[in-house]
C-alpha cells in the first residue's frame, strides 16, 4: 500500500523540493517563482536566478509550500502563502476583478501551484497536498484561502497546464466557487474562520 506524507518546505527539504520540481513539466525552469513575480520581473530572470529566489524564500521562511512524499520519496509540491506576497496574483486583472477580498489582506492566502513528478501522477497527491496546505494555512492564522484552478470538465488542457490545480480537487476539499477569471477558470475560496 502506498503511503503519502507531507512536510512544510524548510531548508532541510531543499533537495526534496528540487526533486519534485524536476520530474516533468515546467517546474525545473519555473522553480515555482512565477506566482511571486510580476510578468516584467519574471521575464527578466534566468532559471538560475529563479532557483536562488526560491532558495532564499525557503531559507528565510516561512515555508512557501509543502512537499509530498510517496513511500518516503519526494513526489509533489504545492505553493501556498499569503496572497500579498504573491505579486502576480495581486497584479492579475482577472483575479482583482473576481476576488471578494481586499488585495492587501495578509489573512487571505493563495494556492498558486501544484507540481507532481510525472512518475508519481495518479496517486492522489494533489488532494493530499491541498489538504496539507489547508492545515498549514489554518495553523498559520489564515482566514481565507483562494485558488485559481482549471475546470477540466469545461476546458481541455494538457497535464502541464494543470499547475493551477483541478477544480474538482478544490471542491472535494470544501472550497466553493466565488468568481470566474474566464471560461473554465473559476476563483475558489475556503473560509477557515467559519
Amino acid at each position: 500500500m502506498t503511503t503519502i506524507t507531507t512536510k512544510a518546505a524548510t531548508p532541510t527539504e531543499w533537495d526534496d523540493v528540487q526533486r519534485t520540481l524536476t520530474g516533468g513539466g515546467d517546474g525545473a525552469s519555473c522553480q515555482c517563482v512565477w506566482p511571486v513575480l510580476r510578468n516584467k520581473d519574471w521575464n527578466a530572470t534566468t532559471k538560475e536566478q529563479r532557483v536562488e529566489i526560491l532558495r532564499d524564500e525557503i531559507t528565510t521562511g516561512p515555508p512557501p509550500g509543502i512537499v509530498a512524499y510517496v513511500d518516503g520519496e519526494a513526489a509533489g509540491w504545492i505553493r501556498i502563502g499569503p496572497r500579498p506576497g504573491q505579486a502576480r496574483i495581486v497584479n492579475t486583472r482577472t483575479i482583482v476583478a473576481a476576488t471578494q477580498e481586499q488585495l492587501d489582506d495578509g489573512d487571505v492566502w493563495a494556492v498558486t501551484c501544484f507540481s507532481v513528478r510525472r512518475d508519481q501522477r495518479g496517486k492522489g497527491l494533489n488532494a493530499a497536498l491541498l489538504a496539507a496546505a489547508v492545515d498549514y494555512a489554518h495553523e498559520s492564522g489564515a482566514r481565507i484561502i483562494e485558488g485559481y484552478p482549471v475546470d477540466t470538465s469545461a476546458v481541455k488542457v494538457s497535464s502541464n497546464d494543470l499547475f493551477h490545480g483541478a477544480l474538482s480537487t478544490f471542491l472535494t476539499a470544501g472550497f466553493a466557487v466565488v468568481g470566474e477569471l474566464r471560461s473554465g477558470r473559476p476563483l475558489v475560496s475556503l473560509n477557515l474562520a467559519a
